[in-house]
């Protein structure tokens, strides 16, 4: 886990499905966020501007240049895979790699950390995890802040009561589709939620290889219980069971140059140095 912990710069805006396409436009023909025609040419307010210009960069779709990032240009650019974010596959990438870049601090830690030790949870039971985190690392912790990562985290995954919003803002959130967090009922008046371990088909087996070949150098010899419970790693990032993972692992093993063995119990996946994630990742797509 890094030890430098970042909050805020999302300004209290979730982010929304066809920001980061249009953004992807705006830098690549050399918009600045900074510019005061942004407002303009992205149609959105001032502090809308600066929340998109944080989300490109927590998703790693922008470099510290404010160039498009090669992921980027991978999903958004003129042959760009998914455009319009139609696919659950790409909405899992971004997913992915929210967590993964540890850019915004409170993704990687639920994912991470946080729901390995409670499966359901409460907003208050995430505060205090948070706080501990802060204080074990010698970060500063504003319980205002934090209040406000959490409440955007759940906004991007979790659709809010009918009842309060207008269709339009019920389906706003980006990972909404995906269900990776459930909503349980109310207790004591406290919102719970539920991330839980589990077979989630919409997520293709070549992003599962595609993940093993961004976190390992070359060819690479890979513990199973790394692949389920490792940091960063599919079993952690998408709350799969092992169950599905070695499902997966199997389609890996029978279509691409991926080897796995169980000697006297012990798991492990042979990554082949020539496998090049991207080509991995293209497979998602042609199906």
């Amino acid at each position: 886990m890094p030890n430098k912990l970042t909050f805020a710069g999302h300004e209290t805006f979730h982010c929304r499905p066809l920001w980061l396409h249009k953004a992807y436009h705006f830098i690549k023909e050399d918009g600045k966020f900074s510019d005061p025609m942004a407002v303009v040419k992205l149609g959105v307010g001032k502090n809308m501007v600066s929340s998109i210009n944080y989300w490109m960069k927590v998703f790693g779709l922008m470099n510290e240049e404010g160039k498009p990032t090669e992921l980027a240009d991978y999903i958004f650019g003129a042959n760009g895979v998914d455009q319009y974010l139609e696919s659950d596959t790409t909405l899992w990438l971004l997913h992915y790699h929210l967590v993964s870049e540890g850019l915004a601090s409170i993704y990687s830690m639920i994912y991470n950390e946080f729901r390995k030790q409670r499966i359901e949870f409460n907003k208050t039971q995430l505060m205090k995890f948070i706080e501990t985190k802060c204080k074990g690392v010698g970060n500063n912790f504003n319980d205002n802040t934090v209040e406000r990562d959490i409440n955007v985290f759940i906004k991007n995954y979790v659709p809010p009561k009918k009842a309060d919003k207008n269709i339009e803002e019920l389906y706003s959130g980006l990972f909404i589709e995906l269900g990776i967090v459930e909503k349980l009922q109310r207790i004591d008046d406290q919102e719970w939620f539920r991330i839980e371990n589990k077979d989630r088909e919409s997520i293709p087996a070549e992003l599962i290889l595609y993940v093993l070949l961004e976190n390992s150098e070359k060819e690479k010899t890979i513990n199973f219980d790394e692949i389920a419970n490792g940091y960063n790693s599919p079993g952690s990032v998408f709350a799969l069971d092992s169950k599905s993972l070695l499902d997966k692992i199997e389609y890996l093993c029978h279509k691409y140059k991926v080897t796995f063995s169980d000697n006297a119990g012990i798991k492990t996946l042979q990554l082949k140095s020539s496998l090049n994630k991207w080509n991995i990742l293209e497979g998602c797509y042609e199906k």
